[in-house]
């Protein structure tokens, strides 16, 4: 038995079109590492309906050479829903987002960001490290013992607040470029535990979307969402 035959079903938290460049249908870990609950993680943008990874408005010449706007990015503040009823653990917001990318500035900063994370855990031990920095704006929904992540969200966005109850499709955010990101996309995992150091990822699937195949939308349930497929939330 592979470990996503049994799957936590969710509902899709995005409306529109998107495409996962990193999933657990193309590999686990989905993000190379299992730290911080990511075994299964995904992340999810638009790209307009344009062909392949292009992600943003414009050509890619100008992304290499000069950068582009965060704003110029087809995913930049779209709404972030509510994947089931839960309560609302965490909810961090206030972290700045940086306004332009640049992909050579942008992956020099994960770099940063990473090497920072190493040192502070060696210098106060992991217990004592604040993941802001690293997770971006971020919302943590648990209902039974599955806690779902929602990382990167757009500053000042975050509609929810630790102790509140929400139910399946409310907005409680929406998508953007803060912490450890290359890019505005939302990086949504499930989890067995709020601790990020000693939390594991638990395999999810998507209740119900559409996805397209050689032009045609079609019906998926209960799926895994493969890489670079384009999907659709569908009701």
């Amino acid at each position: 038995m592979g470990e996503l035959d049994n799957p936590v079903i969710v509902d899709f938290p995005l409306r529109g079109e998107w495409v996962a460049p990193n999933t657990p249908a193309r590999k686990v870990p989905s993000h190379g590492t299992d730290m911080l609950g990511q075994r299964y993680a995904y992340d999810f943008f638009r790209t307009g309906g344009r062909k392949g990874m292009h992600f943003f408005k414009g050509s890619d010449l100008r992304y290499w050479l000069m950068g582009i706007s965060a704003s110029s990015c087809y995913c930049w503040k779209e709404d972030v829903y509510a994947p089931f009823d839960g309560e609302v653990v965490l909810a961090k917001d206030g972290l700045r987002e940086r306004g332009r990318l640049h992909p050579v500035l942008d992956i020099l900063s994960v770099v940063r960001n990473s090497i920072v994370l190493n040192i502070k855990a060696l210098l106060k031990g992991p217990e004592n490290i604040d993941l802001h920095f690293l997770t971006g704006n971020h919302v943590i929904l648990k209902h039974d013992n599955v806690y779902a992540f929602f990382a990167h969200l757009h500053p000042n966005s975050i509609t929810v607040k630790a102790g509140q109850i929400v139910h399946e499709g409310d907005v409680m955010g929406k998508v953007g470029h803060t912490g450890n990101s290359t890019a505005p996309h939302l990086h949504f995992q499930l989890m067995d535990s709020v601790d990020p150091f000693i939390t594991k990822g638990i395999p999810c699937a998507f209740k119900t979307y559409e996805a397209c195949e050689d032009g045609v939308w079609k019906p998926v349930r209960n799926g895994i969402p493969k890489y670079n497929e384009k999907i659709r939330y569908a009701k």
